[in-house]
């Protein structure tokens, strides 16, 4: 699908309350950062949140296993060919996709990181967590970058990186909560190095030194990733700069509790109180960006995002030679499409 600006939409306000609502009280710290980005991109935003947490309910809290995976493909099948089902998130997702012409590549990556969880599959290296948190999260990443009309391999990459970092921090605030339900995503090899059976230790899992170093491993990797995620934030639009930094504060701030706890997250589950969250979020609203963001920004995407990063630049260059228009870049089109719509907008008096 190429970017259509004119289009009506499908979803009614209604559909969207719901999509916000999801976020609302499934993500505090996601939603509190969506605040923050221009009310134009809310919705798209809100769908793709609400089709993730449609997504988790269908394969968990609904049991649906492979075959919950595959109802999914087959709603985003239909959305795909312009029959989505009649219901606010396919509506809503539909809208969105249209909109800004996602691809299907990372809706598609994310159904697998799932499929992955219902299979079993295990993270022996940090090289298969990194491929898991790619599909569970990165995905999202790439999406919010087209979103926002950032469709360049550079601003793909680092969109990713945030994604996967989010996911390690996830991982590494879990690890009591998941091994209780069964589950195991710290790299195996990384246990063993620190002294640990992972079997052993996942049939029993209690808090020591050797499992504090682990959790301290993953989030030293988490902290490197939000690093170059931030070089890409200080290359965005500068509307968009507040929410995903709020988004990566948010997210690197568990990591920091983990880290006050002593890097104790079998015992309990670190939390960020809401003044701290505050605080964060009023200090991206006065923060000057100067970082440099030449070759930083440029750096090779982690070696588990590539195909995300190949996927969207694939798509884009498929919608240029859809409606090209010689001497005019992609983006600047977009833009082009997005004053024609707004032009054609009934005209209210002030």
């Amino acid at each position: 699908m190429r970017p259509n600006l004119h289009k009506p939409e499908l979803a009614s306000p209604g559909d969207l309350a719901t999509c916000r609502l999801m976020i609302r009280t499934g993500s505090r710290s996601f939603y509190a950062a969506s605040l923050l980005l221009p009310e134009q991109m809310r919705s798209g935003a809100y769908a793709l949140y609400a089709f993730c947490r449609l997504s988790d309910d269908t394969v968990d809290v609904e049991q649906g296993g492979e075959a919950g995976i595959a109802k999914l493909a087959s709603r985003l099948d239909a959305i795909y060919a312009g029959k989505p089902a009649d219901g606010p998130i396919d509506r809503a997702l539909f809208d969105a996709i249209d909109r800004y012409a996602l691809p299907r590549a990372p809706f598609d990556a994310l159904l697998e990181g799932m499929a992955w969880d219902v299979t079993g599959r295990g993270c022996e290296t940090i090289g298969d967590l990194y491929a898991y948190a790619a599909r569970v999260a990165g995905a999202v990443g790439a999406m919010m970058a087209v979103l926002m009309g950032s469709r360049a391999p550079a601003m793909v990459a680092r969109a990713s990186d945030l994604g996967v970092a989010m996911q390690l921090t996830n991982v590494a605030r879990d690890v009591g909560e998941d091994a209780r339900n069964g589950r195991l995503y710290l790299p195996r090899t990384w246990m063993r190095d620190a002294g640990l059976d992972p079997d052993a230790w996942l049939a029993q899992p209690v808090f020591n030194p050797a499992i504090s170093s682990v959790v301290k491993l993953l989030l030293d990797r988490a902290d490197a990733l939000y690093s170059r995620a931030e070089i890409g934030i200080a290359a965005l639009p500068s509307a968009y700069r507040p929410a995903i930094q709020a988004a990566r504060l948010l997210y690197a701030d568990i990591g920091a509790q983990v880290a006050k706890q002593g890097y104790n997250s079998v015992a309990s589950r670190a939390i960020v109180p809401t003044s701290r969250k505050l605080q964060l979020l009023a200090g991206t609203l006065t923060r000057r960006w100067n970082l440099p963001i030449g070759e930083a920004l440029r750096a090779p995407a982690l070696p588990e995002n590539q195909f995300l990063v190949d996927a969207i630049e694939a798509h884009t260059t498929s919608l240029d030679e859809a409606y090209a228009i010689p001497g005019l870049r992609h983006d600047v089109r977009w833009m082009v499409d997005l004053f024609a719509a707004l032009d054609e907008r009934p005209r209210r008096l002030a």
